[in-house]
């Protein structure tokens, strides 16, 4: 019997290492009898980098939260490292990271003590040492005992990507999170989001920034009003292109 179960696992293990990260069919979000995902359909696979583009209101955070089952699709299917979300999908979101412009950290502890108190809600062994690690990744080293509000917008932000990696997320969810950042805190923060792929990151990066979005991802996926318009190899696309899918010109949706 124990070796049947073993088996078992080995099978499970196999079958999800072979399976999108994310596999999204048909999948619709209603809010207040308002469309703002409809049809939805795409697969990423395992250490991908995806852009999200769109205009304000085409659904793109939206997505976001149902990709981080934060919140439920109206109608769809969602699979998650080859395992169907349902509504106790909190071992799924375990193995999620997310990141935004809203920093999400106690402003009063410092960044090392966020880190290490995230670190324990994921029980995630000798939290400290991995709370120096990704402070050293994110160039922080030190200023680890500086008080959130101490530090600057970029330097925050910095520290909120080292908070969504304290766990070592399967996928990684940005939505936004160059919004208020300067020059060198973006180049900073683009530098980390590139290492993070390099080292076989799975990332959905949603931004407003349509040129820096082509020039990180592999691949985008541009919605409209809540449809996917355009999912093409980020590469093969140009600022006007997304622009004109974005905003409808390139064609009526079907």
């Amino acid at each position: 019997m124990a070796a049947d179960f073993a088996t078992r696992l080995a099978t499970a293990a196999t079958a999800e290492a072979a399976s999108p990260c994310a596999r999204v069919r048909d999948l619709g979000k209603t809010i207040d009898d308002r469309a703002i995902l409809t049809g939805v359909s795409f697969d990423l696979p395992r250490a991908a980098f995806l852009a999200l583009l769109g205009e304000n209101g085409a659904g793109k955070s939206t997505l976001l939260r149902v990709l981080a089952t934060l919140t439920h699709p109206s109608s769809g299917r969602l699979e998650l490292f080859g395992q169907p979300v349902r509504h106790d999908s909190a071992r799924l979101r375990a193995r999620i990271g997310m990141i935004g412009h809203q920093i999400m950290l106690y402003r009063d502890l410092s960044a090392l003590e966020n880190l290490e108190l995230f670190g324990r809600l994921y029980s995630v062994p000798r939290a400290r040492r991995r709370a120096q690690e990704l402070l050293e990744f994110v160039g922080l080293a030190d200023r680890g005992t500086d008080a959130v509000k101490h530090l600057s917008r970029g330097m925050a932000q910095r520290v909120a990507i080292a908070r969504a990696l304290m766990h070592s997320p399967d996928l990684l969810l940005a939505d936004e999170p160059f919004t208020g950042l300067d020059a060198p805190s973006a180049a900073r923060l683009e530098l980390c989001l590139t290492e993070l792929h390099a080292r076989g990151a799975t990332i959905i990066l949603a931004n407003h920034d349509i040129a820096q979005s082509l020039r990180l991802a592999q691949r985008a996926i541009v919605l409209r009003r809540g449809r996917v318009a355009l999912d093409r190899a980020a590469g093969t696309l140009d600022a006007r292109t997304v622009l004109d899918e974005a905003a409808g010109n390139g064609g009526e949706l079907p």
